[in-house]
């Protein structure tokens, strides 16, 4: 077989693709304002500045329409510390409201609780089977302007981690393939500018302008994200019926809530039916909206 990178021609003769048979993966002028974005980054690392610089330099790879970036700890909501390009009218919807209360049915909120390793993610790659047809889906992504996104996840250490997340949507269109191989290639230096920016005190510096320090500064969470699972409808569900209202919840189809529990696709038909009539709901609209209401309820 042919080494890699090599052309076998006629006679055994051999020779390296001519490169200016191929189009580059990023053209000049954008490779250059990624340079040109990565040196200002660099430079403010310190600052709080480095957000804003290190987008910048990332919608130099791909149409990144909006950016958000928040930290994730430990037995605390997820702390939103920046974001860009998010229209005036999605901004409650998709920052309040997700931070509130939202986020105990966020797919990569749920990943992380579940141990999810540091990378790039786009939102298919982690969202359950039937997630862009669920409630959560239509309500804090459609309905606050955005279709889709990716994620970078870096550990700064075992209890804090940062999340930065780019959203596609307002103008209808999509991340490609090749955009998301650049955004995936770049993790390593996303990974490690983070990591300097939280050892220069950058973070330090761009939670006290929000004024927020630390998790004192935030009210903690009464219990793990499951626990609150749990308790929603512990007074009239089963263990069973609790369960598979929150595979539901998070964007499960019946079979994959039947994989996942290791039961069969008749019996989670069954235990459904028996949820909704206890709950006494008719869709998945409906339980989406009392579990909203019962996680408002249970925060006051």
């Amino acid at each position: 077989m042919a080494a890699l990178g090599v052309l076998r021609l006629p006679g055994g003769l051999s020779r390296l693709p001519d490169m200016s048979d191929t189009e580059p993966a990023i053209p000049s002028p954008a490779l250059h304002d990624w340079h040109a974005g990565l040196a200002r980054a660099m430079a403010s690392l310190a600052e709080p500045g480095f957000v804003e610089h290190l987008g910048e330099a990332l919608a130099c790879l791909a149409s990144i329409e909006s950016i958000m970036l928040g930290l994730e700890r430990k037995g605390l909501p997820p702390q939103p510390l920046y974001q860009r390009g998010i229209a005036a009218q999605y901004r409650e919807a998709l920052i309040e409201r997700y931070y509130a209360r939202g986020y105990l049915l966020d797919p990569f909120c749920l990943a992380m609780e579940e141990g999810l390793s540091e990378g790039f993610y786009p939102l298919a790659e982690i969202a359950p089977d039937d997630f862009f047809g669920s409630e959560y889906y239509k309500t804090y992504y459609l309905k606050a302007g955005s279709s889709e996104d990716c994620h970078y996840i870096v550990d700064l250490d075992a209890q804090r981690k940062i999340s930065l997340c780019m959203y596609q949507g307002h103008s209808g269109a999509r991340f490609s393939a090749s955009q998301l191989e650049l955004l995936r290639a770049a993790q390593p230096l996303v990974r490690e500018l983070f990591r300097q920016f939280d050892s220069s005190g950058g973070l330090e510096r761009l939670l006290a302008g929000s004024g927020e320090r630390g998790a004192s500064a935030r009210r903690p969470l009464d219990r793990h994200i499951r626990a609150a699972f749990m308790n929603f409808g512990s007074d009239r569900l089963t263990e069973r019926e609790r369960e598979i209202a929150h595979l539901l919840l998070r964007g499960h189809s019946v079979k994959s809530s039947a994989r996942v529990l290791e039961i069969s696709p008749e019996t989670v038909r069954m235990h459904r039916k028996h949820l909704y009539t206890k709950l006494a709901i008719n869709s998945q609209a409906e339980l989406f909206s009392l579990f909203i209401d019962w996680l408002t309820q249970d925060a006051g």
